[in-house]
Order: structure tokens, then C-alpha cells, then sequence
């Protein structure tokens, strides 16, 4: 390419942040070009200076003796097609033009501007490691392999969007995986046609799993600590970073999965095994508990005696499915709330909700206080894990049952529950495997394994049994 079909092709006359400037390195005329904001000037500063002392006598015949003989230890890159240097440009890095040398030379000299590493705001835990993903790609991969110093550990790289051309690297431990699952998502991700990733992660599952979106449940398992990456890797998962996404897409996984959380891991077994089967009970009566409720407020005669203080002594003045369904809106919109409200103004607005929802209204006779008790517990138990597409699963699921239980009774009850069983076997990864595995296909080590945290030595043994 020549200078000026460069300098057209970008409009380096308009564009401010896209840096052209011609030196003089051993005699010849070398034109670079660079982008401001990722460009360290302190590096850039010390690569000239080692330039400018090549003599004119010590310069090479052609670019591979330049760059084996007169540049420092960098990335360099040797480009020799128009598409290479647009994308090897935009994408930051330093490129070189240099007179009578065939080809472009491309220093990877990029730092791209992020927040430091950090424990992630979702995927707190008690014990273990602060550290988590940031926005960058390549400091990224660097906290896996800070963890994994395997020679079989691999990334795969990818570009995807016409536009955007999103980085992506697709991470993997070879032996463990199974590589015809490495070859399909490779080849979903080089196949997409697109013209860019706009909401990073979120495009690329939706490009990944095409016309699945009515079913609710997550096909894949997010998650913003190289800890829980790494060891998902390890146990044969492959796992997806995208550049400017500071969490990792992790496949194939089951429910399972995707209700395991890093404390489990963090504690003795006993204490792990006891916070896991408590989350799972409790996700399961987060479905369940308010059209139980609402089915026995209708049939009062099937309450036992010795439980006949869950039913609602006060007047009832709006129906219990229209206080259960606003109250699960209500809710949603103070999480929304709670977002966008500025840090200093965020107790305030829970000392308003909370005198609002919890005494006028039921003062006002808008809701009754064994609902609202039971919806608390719901709010509460949304945040027993950390997956945000489940709850929102799970939510989907108790807002039928309660619609089907009002109208049609316990046959609505019923129907219902066989819907949700029903979408999750279902319900596939992208791969093909159950979500219901390993209860569904049965695998009785494996079952128990998602059940019990078991010690490293036992679970190390029945790995290697499998």
C-alpha cells in the first residue's frame, strides 16, 4: 500500500487519534502509523531511540533481516495484505512503512486504557482469591494462565463483525476437551456473519444458540473470576473471552453448573456441601412457595390444623395473585432503581421502599402481611446465586404457575409444574448435551459429586476412575 491510498483510506486528515509521522531510520524513510489511545508514549519513546542509533551501513537488504537483526524483543508482526494492516492498525498496533523494504511491519506495543484488577461486584466470595476479569483480552488470558501453567492449555483466536471485528479467544486444556466440541464452536464463531458484536458477550451467545430465545434458561455459564475459568478448564469445559467483556462464557454446562458458586469451593467439604444443597433447596422453593401459598389460600380445608397460621386472617381487599404479581414487579423496579440511583442517594431510597412496602401499604390494605412475607423471602432468595439468567428463569416460571394456579386451581397447579419440568429437559447446550445431566442421562459419581463437595484426594481419585 502506498502512503497517500493510506492516508484516503483513513482520512488521517480528519481523524485526530490516528497518528501518521515520518522519520528517518538508517537512511531510509520510514512512515509510522499508530492510534493516540493506545499508544504508551514511554515505550514508543525508548523504540525510537533504539531506531535512531541503526547506522546506515548496519540496515538490512529486506524486512525479515530487519527484523531479526535491528528490532528490539517486541510482537512484531510481517504484513503483506491491505485487510492485515486495516485490521492489525485498528486493532492498535504500531505499523511501520520502510523505504525499499516489500511488506509492513506491525509492533504490538498496545495498551489498551481499563480499571485495574479487581474482585468482581457479582462473584464475591468469602475466602479465596480478589482477583477478576477486566475489559482487556490479553490480561485476561494472562490470570488463566497465572493459574494453569499446563503446556496443553490453549487459546484460539478469532475475529468476529464487520464492523467492530470484536477480538475473541476461545481457551481450552487439549487432552481434556473433547476436540470435535473445540472444532464446532470454532467453526459457529468464524462462520458468523455479522456486522458487529454490540453488546459483546451477550451478541455472541445470541449468535451462538439462534432461535432459542423463548426458552428462559441460560445455555451457558458466566463468570467474572479466573479462579472458577480456570478450573472449569481444567475439568474439560471450553471457555470464551470476548474483548471489551470482563466476564467468560463457560460450555458446555448443565443446571448443575451453573448453581455451583467459587464459596463452595472455598470452605471444608462439609461447610461446601452444606451451601450447596441450602442453595439449591432454596431456588427450588423460590419457585414453588407462592403458588403453594396462593393454592392453599384457595383451599383452606387442606391446611392441617397445627398449620392453619399461614392462611390470612386480615380482609382481603385486592386479590392474593394480583398483590403476588405486583409485588413481583415492584420488585424488579426497585432492583432498577437501585442501579441507576447514585451511590449517596442509595440508602435513602431503601429507607423509602421499605417504609412504603412495608407498613403503608399494608396499613392502606393494599397487600397482606403473610404475602408480603413470602415475596421477601423470594427477593431474598434471587440472590442465593449469582447467575442473574436463572433468576430471571426461575421468575418466569413462578409468574406462570401463579397465573395457571389462579385460573385453573390445582389441575393449573399441576400443568404448570409438568411446563417447567418440560422446558428443562428440553433445554440443550450448545454442544448437545442433557441440562439436566448427570441426572438426566443418569450418572450416579457425577450426581453426587454436583451434590456433595467432595476433598480434592476423593475427587481427584473418582476423576481418574472416569
Amino acid at each position: 500500500m502506498r502512503q497517500q491510498e493510506i492516508s484516503n483510506l483513513f482520512k488521517l486528515d480528519e481523524n485526530f487519534d490516528l497518528l501518521h509521522r515520518e522519520v528517518r531510520i538508517g537512511g531510509r524513510k520510514v512512515s509510522i502509523y499508530s492510534v493516540d489511545g493506545f499508544l504508551p508514549g514511554d515505550t514508543i519513546e525508548k523504540l525510537m531511540q533504539f531506531f535512531y542509533s541503526i547506522k546506515e551501513e548496519d540496515m538490512p537488504e529486506n524486512l525479515a533481516g530487519f527484523i531479526s537483526k535491528s528490532t528490539p524483543f517486541v510482537d512484531i508482526i510481517e504484513i503483506d495484505k491491505e485487510q492485515d494492516f486495516i485490521d492489525n492498525f485498528l486493532a492498535g498496533l504500531t505499523c511501520m512503512m520502510i523505504e525499499g523494504y516489500e511488506g509492513i511491519l506491525a509492533l504490538d506495543l498496545r495498551e489498551y486504557p481499563g480499571r485495574s484488577v479487581e474482585e468482581p461486584e457479582k462473584d464475591k466470595v468469602l475466602r479465596g482469591s480478589r482477583d477478576g476479569f477486566i475489559e482487556a483480552l490479553i490480561p485476561n488470558m494472562a490470570l488463566i494462565r497465572r493459574r494453569i501453567r499446563d503446556k496443553n492449555l490453549m487459546f484460539k483466536f478469532a475475529r468476529v463483525g464487520r464492523s467492530s471485528r470484536t477480538d475473541i479467544a476461545v481457551g481450552y486444556m487439549y487432552g481434556r476437551v473433547n476436540e470435535k466440541d473445540v472444532k464446532k464452536v470454532m467453526d459457529s464463531i468464524n462462520s458468523m456473519d455479522v456486522d458487529a458484536l454490540t453488546m459483546n458477550q451477550e451478541s455472541l451467545a445470541e449468535m451462538l444458540f439462534p432461535g432459542k430465545w423463548i426458552n428462559p434458561f441460560p445455555k451457558y455459564k458466566y463468570t467474572e473470576r479466573p479462579d472458577t475459568a480456570a478450573a472449569s478448564m481444567l475439568e474439560g469445559s471450553i471457555v470464551i473471552l470476548v474483548d471489551n467483556s470482563p466476564a467468560v462464557m463457560i460450555l458446555p454446562t448443565s443446571l448443575f453448573g451453573i448453581i455451583e458458586d467459587a464459596n463452595d469451593y472455598y470452605f471444608p467439604p462439609v461447610t461446601g456441601t452444606y451451601l450447596r444443597i441450602t442453595r439449591m433447596v432454596t431456588n427450588i422453593l423460590a419457585v414453588f412457595i407462592t403458588p403453594v401459598f396462593l393454592l392453599l389460600i384457595e383451599n383452606p380445608e387442606w391446611v392441617p390444623k397445627p398449620l392453619e397460621f399461614i392462611l390470612i386472617r386480615d380482609d382481603i381487599n385486592v386479590a392474593p395473585v394480583f398483590q403476588f404479581l405486583i409485588l413481583e414487579f415492584a420488585i424488579d423496579g426497585l432492583k432498577m432503581a437501585a442501579v441507576n440511583t447514585p451511590n449517596m442517594l442509595t440508602t435513602p431510597l431503601s429507607i423509602v421502599a421499605g417504609i412504603v412496602f412495608g407498613d403503608y401499604t399494608v396499613d392502606s390494605g393494599w397487600f397482606n402481611p403473610e404475602i408480603m412475607l413470602y415475596m421477601a423471602f423470594v427477593a431474598v432468595a434471587n440472590y442465593t446465586q449469582s447467575n442473574m439468567e436463572l433468576t430471571y428463569a426461575v421468575k418466569f416460571h413462578r409468574v406462570i404457575l401463579l397465573i395457571l394456579t389462579s385460573i385453573f386451581g390445582v389441575y393449573g397447579f399441576i400443568a404448570g409444574t409438568v411446563l417447567l419440568i418440560a422446558s428443562l429437559l428440553m433445554t440443550h447446550t450448545l454442544l448437545g448435551e442433557g441440562y439436566l445431566y448427570p441426572l438426566i442421562p443418569f450418572n450416579a459419581k457425577c450426581l453426587a459429586r454436583r451434590f456433595f463437595r467432595m476433598s480434592l484426594p476423593a475427587y481427584e481419585k473418582t476423576h481418574k476412575q472416569e
